[in-house]
């Protein structure tokens, strides 16, 4: 077992997660429940780690999180029907379902 990688959230420890499993690798997360505590130690120590079960998946697992940190959002984009602003990433909006594609 290797540590993978940790950051600063669970969401994007979870997300990591989620893709690795998506590409079949198996992952365990530490440490999840330290937050509770940061104060007490350096903040970093306490972050979620991303851990690899299979020592050979590793370098499969470093470069599919490198890929998924690469791709950046397309740009924000307003709604053309209710005009609600939306983040890049999502093809519909958020507030009335109108899809970017319609």
């Amino acid at each position: 077992m290797k540590k993978l990688t940790s950051a600063e959230t669970l969401v994007l420890i979870n997300h990591y997660k989620n893709l690795l499993a998506a590409e079949g690798i198996p992952t365990e997360v530490r440490n999840q429940h330290l937050g509770s505590i940061m104060g007490e130690m350096p903040f970093f120590e306490t972050w979620p780690q991303l851990w690899v079960v299979n020592d050979l998946d590793y370098d499969r697992a470093k470069q599919l999180i490198e890929a998924a940190d690469a791709e950046s959002p397309a740009e924000s984009w307003k709604c053309p029907k209710c005009g609600e602003e939306n983040e890049g990433q999502f093809a519909a909006c958020w507030n009335c379902g109108y899809a970017i594609d319609d």
